[in-house]
């Protein structure tokens, strides 16, 4: 009591005297002790501290978060780096606090393949987006982090942290740039946080790269402030929309949003954002790939033109975009966005990706507009669709369609000579597809990011088989066959993975998996009537690899977690 009168005399506390939660919120505080009225009102008594003003200076503090960060640095760019026997101590890391992210209701729907189906859902009603582990014991911010990052001001609308930090954030997430689907050229981004503020990329991608460093950097300190970038990078979305010159680094945005939130298991807003992102390449002609001043242009002129950086990451964007859309709705089951027929108003006839390198050298020629994936899927082949790039590309129409024509099919009803004919055809492309990718077993001579990408890629392929003929596979004994065939090929792909290469495959490899484990599974119920039990000791031996690969993903991206669980509790029964 002597507390709070002595407080309320003194009327309005002196500048620095209210405790770390009042500050933070810029609410009036009394300075009572050991609690202020408003913690007490919001029943966070508990939680309301005091700083005395005798700790570390801010600049001090930040040196220190700047050696951690490099510390961090070099343990994932050399995993035999061991780092110093004396560490700083940080003395708020006693009062940190456990937290977790719970899924969004949002986790909802789901794709034929069953990853995420109401019918039988891994997922439970209520499921923390953190696995079970080291991620589900993040530590909540600090109190001093609070005052270092945004001292005792109202955190501005569009906020950038400290040189330092920024390019600390860009390192980090330099080698996991591909898994997340973003092609730009890195070193020119690390360099320009260095330019005036007017030749930077927008806020907006910025902040969205630094909540996947802060993502990637889990279970270490700085996943503490994903929250953080997060509400930034959410928040710098409308003024960015008004900068019509920035919409590239909008959409690249909105797709490093959206995958962020399905890794999270967060399927509502994670489809929100793709789908802004579509709308988006739609509106600015993005499906064309180049200017449509470029477009306008006739045939003969435009072909043997050079393409440039700008329209290298355009061209770019665009398949970033397009990956997204494609996996993703074959997932979680929606139509896609991007739509590409004969009588649509939006024709896809965005050049084939190349190297960002190989724009900025200036190496690729334009070709005159022609549909491109239609082209690829009725069989036709183009000289320049052969890039890293564009067989990733390749893959994700592969496996759309493949989705596409499996749900053109009504359970019980006839094969129609249509559908018949649209699944050979689909079939021969896939063939043709796999014939031109380094074989499995050579992955090992190509560098580490194109290694991650053909271990996609095949996967993708080989899981478009999965998906096309499973709904058929109860009834039809050659399609019942292929998956099985086609699951023992998925499972020797992940025998091809190194420990190493789990920090760097997508998240859509999560649900491809449990397809796979889905058809192992079948067959395992399948022979349990019958006694081949030299077959079933191979297929349970699979389904083991499957499961190893689904943990150690699991770590990485919670929403491989609950699927792995189902796959678990199958593999006991």
């Amino acid at each position: 009591m002597a507390s709070k009168t002595e407080a309320s005399s003194q009327g309005t506390l002196q500048r620095g005297k209210a405790c770390l939660r009042c500050r933070k919120r810029k609410m009036r505080c009394d300075g009572a002790k050991p609690a202020c009225q408003q913690c007490n009102r919001a029943k966070k008594g508990d939680s309301c501290e005091y700083d005395d003003g005798k700790g570390k200076t801010r600049t001090q503090l930040l040196r220190e978060t700047i050696v951690k960060l490099e510390q961090r640095v070099k343990e994932l760019e050399d995993p035999e780096y061991v780092p110093p026997a004396v560490s700083l101590f940080d003395p708020s890391s006693q009062s940190m606090h456990s937290r977790s992210h719970s899924v969004s209701s949002s986790s909802l729907g789901s794709p034929e393949s069953a990853y995420i189906s109401a019918s039988h859902s891994p997922f439970p009603d209520s499921v923390s987006s953190s696995p079970a582990g080291s991620w589900g014991q993040a530590p909540s911010p600090s109190p001093f982090m609070s005052d270092m990052f945004f001292d005792d001001q109202p955190l501005p609308a569009v906020f950038q942290p400290p040189l330092e930090l920024a390019q600390m954030f860009v390192d980090i997430f330099i080698p996991h740039s591909r898994q997340c689907g973003l092609e730009i050229n890195m070193d020119h981004l690390r360099e320009s946080l260095t330019l005036p503020e007017s030749e930077q990329r927008h806020p907006v991608l910025m902040n969205a790269i630094y909540l996947w460093a802060c993502f990637m950097s889990r279970p270490e300190g700085l996943s503490q402030h994903e929250d953080t970038y997060l509400h930034q990078t959410l928040s710098a979305l409308p003024e960015a929309l008004r900068s019509h010159d920035k919409y590239i680094d909008v959409i690249q945005a909105s797709c490093l949003l959206s995958l962020y939130f399905l890794a999270n298991g967060r399927f509502l807003e994670g489809s929100y954002h793709a789908g802004a992102a579509a709308s988006l390449c739609i509106q600015t002609g993005m499906c064309e790939g180049v200017s449509r001043e470029r477009l306008s242009e006739t045939v003969d002129n435009f072909a043997g033109r050079k393409l440039n950086s700008k329209d290298g990451e355009r061209i770019l964007a665009f398949w970033q975009v397009f990956n997204l859309d494609r996996c993703w709705s074959a997932i979680l089951n929606r139509p896609c966005s991007i739509s590409d027929t004969m009588d649509s108003q939006v024709s896809i006839t965005c050049p084939w990706p190349q190297d960002i390198q190989e724009y900025g050298n200036g190496h690729v020629d334009a070709e005159p507009p022609l549909p491109t994936i239609r082209a690829f899927l009725s069989g036709s082949i183009s000289a320049s669709s052969f890039s890293v790039a564009s067989l990733r590309v390749k893959a994700s129409a592969l496996f759309a369609q493949a989705d596409n024509i499996a749900r053109s099919w009504a359970s019980g009803q006839p094969i129609t000579p249509r559908l018949y004919e649209d699944i050979r055809a689909l079939e021969h492309v896939i063939s043709l597809y796999l014939s031109t990718l380094i074989p499995i077993d050579q992955m090992d001579a190509v560098q580490p990011q194109e290694r991650h990408s053909l271990i996609m890629a095949h996967t993708l392929a080989n899981c478009a088989t999965i998906h096309l003929h499973r709904p058929f596979s109860l009834e039809n004994a050659s399609s019942y066959e292929k998956c099985s065939q086609v699951s023992r090929i998925c499972v020797s792909v992940i025998r091809q993975i190194a420990e190493r290469d789990f920090s760097f495959l997508e998240p859509i490899i999560g649900p491809c998996w449990w397809s796979v484990a889905d058809v192992i599974i079948r067959d395992l119920d399948t022979l349990e009537t019958s006694w081949p039990l030299v077959q079933q000791t191979e297929l349970r031996n699979d389904l083991n690899i499957i499961l190893h690969a689904m943990n150690e993903l699991s770590t990485r991206f919670p929403i491989v977690g609950p699927a792995m669980t189902k796959v678990q509790k199958r593999l006991a029964a």
